[in-house]
C-alpha cells in the first residue's frame, strides 16, 4: 500500500542548514504519463546540494551574487526535494508505463535532458533534485526512461554512490578524450568526482595521478593512483615532474582550481587537454593567456553528461571495473548531521542517506559513531 504523505527533506530557500527542514506531512508524488513512482532506499549526497544551498555558483558579471546552478532562466522553485544519486523500487507507473517494470531495482539517471535520445548537446541540461524533485525523501517520481536496472551484488547504498560523481567525471574524461597510455593529473583527488575519476581512467587504460593530502595518500593508491602529489607541500611542479620520471602530462582533471590553476596549466604538456567539473579551491582564477596559446593547449568546461556515458557507466558497474566508494551512511531524519560531515571533506568517496523506514535493512550496516 503507497501511503498519501511521506517524510523528505525539503530546501526552503538559499542559505544555511536552516534551510534544510525534515518533513513528515509531504504528500506523495503520482507518476505522470512516461513515469514511474521510486519507493527510496539510498540516495547519495554532492557538493552541488550544498552549493544550490548556499545559491554559490554567482553569474556571468558577479562571481559572488546568489545564484543556483543553472544560469540564466533557473528551474529551481522552493521547497524543492534535492538529492540525485537515487536508488529504490518502482511501486507504481503512469501512463504508457509498462505495469511489468513495478518490482524493479533501479538506479536513477539524474540528468533531465531537455534534447530527445540522439542529440548529445548539454546546453539546456538540467537535473532531478532541482528542476523537479530528487530523491532525499521515502519516494520520489521521475521518467521512466531515467530509471536504470543493474546488474549487481552492490547493495542499494553502495550503489547510491555512482551517479552524480561518475557520471560527471565520465563526461570530463570524454570532453578531454582521455584515451588508453595518457597520463591524467586528477585535483581533489579524494571526492566524489576525484576519486571516481581515478577508477574511469583506470577502466579506460589511462595512468592516473592524484593531488591529494599526506593523510590521504595510501588510500589513493589503493584506489588506483599511480602515485600521490602533496598538496601543500612543496613546489607542485617539480613534485608531478618527479612522480612521473618527467613523463607528460595528457589531460588535468581540476576540482579545485583556485591558486592551483596556474601552475595545472605549466605542468600540461603542448596540446594537452584541461577538463573541469568545480572549484572548490576557488572559481576565480588567474590565466596567462600566453601559456594558453603558446603551449596549444584546450580548456574544457564539464557538467553531467550524456545518456550514452551513463549506459557506459551501468556497463562499468556491471563488468565489475568500478567499485563503490561507500564511506558511511546516515539517516534522513539526521540531514543535517550529514551534510555537515559531508562538507567537512574529512571521508574518501561518497556519504549516502538513507529513509528512516529503510534504516535497519539499508543503511544501518554502514554507519560510524
Amino acid at each position: 500500500m503507497i501511503p498519501r504523505i511521506m517524510k523528505a527533506v525539503q530546501l526552503i530557500g538559499h542559505g544555511g542548514l536552516d534551510k534544510l527542514v525534515y518533513r513528515h506531512d509531504v504528500p506523495v508524488p503520482q507518476p505522470e504519463t512516461g513515469e514511474v513512482l521510486i519507493e527510496v532506499s539510498a540516495c547519495g549526497m554532492n557538493n552541488t546540494d550544498v552549493w544550490v544551498r548556499e545559491g554559490a555558483y554567482g553569474s556571468d558579471t558577479d562571481p559572488d551574487a546568489v545564484s543556483t546552478w543553472r544560469r540564466g532562466r533557473s528551474t529551481l522553485t522552493f521547497p524543492r526535494i534535492q538529492g540525485t544519486d537515487t536508488v529504490g523500487n518502482i511501486v507504481a507507473v503512469g501512463q504508457g508505463v509498462p505495469e511489468a517494470r513495478i518490482g524493479e531495482r533501479v538506479i536513477v539517471d539524474f540528468s533531465i535532458y531537455n534534447r530527445p535520445e540522439g542529440d548529445d548537446s548539454l546546453a539546456d541540461i538540467d537535473y532531478i533534485g532541482h528542476g523537479r524533485d530528487g530523491g532525499y525523501a521515502e519516494y520520489t517520481v521521475v521518467p521512466s526512461a531515467n530509471a536504470h536496472t543493474v546488474k549487481t551484488d552492490m547493495t542499494d547504498a553502495e550503489l547510491a554512490t555512482f551517479s552524480c560523481a561518475y557520471l560527471t567525471g565520465e563526461h570530463m574524461l570524454d570532453r578531454a578524450r582521455l584515451s588508453a597510455g595518457d597520463r591524467i593529473l586528477v585535483t581533489g583527488a579524494s571526492g566524489g568526482v576525484g576519486s571516481a575519476i581515478i577508477q574511469l581512467a583506470r577502466a579506460r587504460g589511462a595512468i592516473p595521478y592524484a593531488v591529494t593530502t599526506r593523510e590521504k595518500s595510501d588510500a589513493m593508491k589503493a584506489i588506483g593512483a599511480e602515485a600521490t602529489v602533496l598538496r601543500g607541500e612543496g613546489d607542485l611542479v617539480e613534485q608531478v615532474e618527479t612522480v612521473t620520471d618527467g613523463q607528460p602530462i595528457d589531460v588535468v582533471a581540476d576540482l579545485v582550481a583556485g591558486d592551483m590553476f596556474n601552475d595545472l596549466l605549466r605542468i600540461l604538456k603542448p596540446e594537452g587537454r584541461y577538463t573541469t567539473a568545480g572549484a572548490i579551491g576557488g572559481p576565480v582564477v588567474q590565466l596567462d593567456l600566453r601559456t594558453l596559446y603558446l603551449k596549444q593547449q584546450e580548456l574544457h568546461g564539464s557538467s553531467q553528461g550524456t545518456r550514452k556515458a551513463f549506459r557506459r557507466l551501468l556497463s562499468y558497474i556491471e563488468a565489475g571495473k568500478i567499485r563503490s566508494l561507500l564511506d558511511r551512511t546516515y539517516k534522513l531524519s539526521d540531514f543535517h548531521a550529514a551534510q555537515t560531515a559531508f562538507m567537512a571533506k574529512t571521508y574518501i568517496g561518497k556519504l549516502v542517506v538513507v529513509p528512516d523506514s529503510k534504516w535497519e535493512q539499508f543503511g544501518a550496516r554502514y554507519a560510524k559513531s
